[in-house]
């Protein structure tokens, strides 16, 4: 296994890697709208935060040699279902490719941000 760093997404909160590579898969941990130059939640509104989260997966893929055509599965995180449309005209910008993915409602995310995206990706 090969742990992933790279200072264009946000640093770890918590015990754990930006993502793991393993094999011929690349495995990001939930990313949520952390600017990476600050550390701090700048983004308001489900659309601006999941557009600062899908820029901050795309960088670990990147730092990975993944990228985001190459994602196969995500798993998605909402802290309100009313959001879900507006999460997904922004998501389906990022991930054309139509990975297969799960979507819940949360009680609460980390920051108390809004979502939180995490990604299986080829290499």
């Amino acid at each position: 296994m090969k742990k992933i760093h790279t200072d264009d997404a946000p640093a770890a909160i918590g015990p754990y890697s930006q993502a793991i590579v393993t094999g011929n898969l690349v495995f990001t941990s939930g990313q949520i709208p952390i600017n990476p130059a600050n550390g701090c939640v700048e983004a308001e509104g489900i659309a601006a935060q999941t557009h600062q989260i899908c820029k901050n997966i795309s960088a670990v893929l990147k730092a990975s040699g993944s990228c985001m055509e190459k994602v196969v599965k995500t798993v998605c995180f909402l802290a309100d279902m009313n959001d879900f449309a507006a999460f997904n005209a922004v998501y389906e910008q990022y991930f054309v490719s139509k990975p297969a993915r799960s979507c819940v409602a949360v009680k609460a995310l980390p920051k108390n941000v809004l979502a939180e995206v995490e990604a299986i990706a080829e290499l």
